[in-house]
């Protein structure tokens, strides 16, 4: 027996409306193609690795997170943390592959091989075997046993038990049975190693798998990263310290849904906010005499991330725009000429950041932004006032 979905009730469906609406709007704002688009979508993937990751203790930079997802060389590519996320990015562009595959299905194979993508960079995890005896979770701060998973023994059955249940038709709203998946994965516990980014990832797939909307759209791993305490917190409460498969799931659906509104109305903001710092990087750009394709690099500088020859180059290729290295450093160094951008380091190991004057934009965008409320999430939809 696993986990059971819990009923639906009036406030989970209140919620699931509200995130819809998200959605819609989500829709509408990505419809067209935009040039800033491209990289608040490399943004938001490289985000939902590194919050992922964050919550095992496996730490890198967004800007290494987008290197290792672009098959450029991070700052450090022979890390273990380096090599965990490049086969979390592994494990993860199968998963958006797979999205719209006519040919697929849900398989314990399939688990097996995405957990093998994620830790072949270490035997000691066991990459795509099942583990062979007991596992305990800790707390790392207290070094308490705070979770006992089930028996080694038991592991093949119940992971089929979770499949059969992934291949069912239902009338399960698609958001329910992703958290149900990541429940189901994570205390069933059945690797070694990687439980957690395995559990993370298959909710993200019935995510993919059920059309709701582009990956990194939709993940929820962002959010689970920066809110780590809380995620352990709801999943102690489930769980109960040990295989518990009877106990209530209702707190860890909400929980989920939840994120999933957080985290969607976070998307909308960043997506409204890059179109107004991109046109106000434009104007700036066009007011230096600097060539369009320039604004890509001002744009990244501007949002905070570190520019590089090399993420400059890949950036342009998305929009089908070659360029060599060293045209790549001839604009770079017209950037800092114009006084946008400022060098650090040199050669190879150059990378440049926003000037005062791009920081001023994203100041300007950014000032009066207030925090997501999420406190009336379960409360009923009030029509008559665009409940959002």
């Amino acid at each position: 027996m696993i986990y059971e979905v819990p009923d639906v009730g009036s406030g989970e469906q209140a919620a699931l409306e509200r995130i819809e609406r998200q959605r819609r709007a989500l829709r509408f704002r990505t419809a067209e193609p935009r040039r800033w688009l491209g990289t608040v979508r490399r943004v938001l993937a490289a985000r939902a690795v590194q919050g992922s990751n964050s919550i095992e203790g496996i730490h890198v930079s967004v800007e290494d997170a987008i290197a290792i997802a672009e098959g450029e060389e991070s700052s450090d590519p022979h890390s273990v943390n380096a090599k965990a996320v490049a086969g979390y990015q592994r494990a993860m562009t199968y998963v958006v592959n797979l999205a719209d595959d006519p040919h697929f299905g849900f398989s314990a194979d399939l688990l097996r091989s995405l957990h093998f993508m994620m830790t072949d960079y270490e035997l000691d995890a066991w990459p795509g075997r099942w583990r062979p005896g007991p596992i305990w979770v800790r707390d790392e701060a207290s070094g308490e046993e705070v979770y006992a998973a089930p028996e080694a023994p038991e592991i093949p059955a119940l992971v089929e038990e979770l499949i059969t249940s992934l291949r069912e038709k239902t009338d399960t709203p698609p958001l329910v049975r992703a958290a149900m998946a990541h429940l189901n994965l994570v205390m069933i516990h059945p690797f070694r190693d990687g439980n957690g980014r395995m559990s993370r990832c298959l909710q993200t797939l019935v995510l993919a798998r059920e059309r709701i909307l582009s990956p990194e759209l939709a993940s929820i791993e962002e959010y689970l990263g920066r809110n780590t305490s809380r995620y352990y917190a709801v999943l102690s409460e489930v769980g109960q310290g040990s295989w518990r498969p009877r106990g209530d799931a209702r707190p860890w659906v909400r929980f989920c849904l939840q994120a999933h509104y957080v985290q969607g109305m976070s998307v909308i903001r960043r997506l409204d906010e890059s179109a107004a710092i991109w046109t106000q990087v434009d104007a700036l750009r066009a007011a230096a005499g600097l060539g369009e394709r320039t604004t890509a690099a001002l744009f990244d500088a501007a949002i905070g991330l570190e520019v590089r020859n090399g993420s400059y180059r890949a950036q342009l290729r998305g929009w089908d725009e070659e360029v060599s290295q060293q045209t790549a450093t001839t604009d770079l160094r017209a950037m800092v000429t114009a006084g946008l951008l400022t060098q650090r380091g040199k050669n190879r190991g150059a990378y440049y950041g926003a000037a005062e004057s791009l920081r001023a934009v994203r100041r300007d965008v950014l000032r009066g932004r207030t925090q997501i409320d999420a406190s009336r999430l379960f409360e009923p939809l009030d029509e008559s006032a665009g409940s959002a």
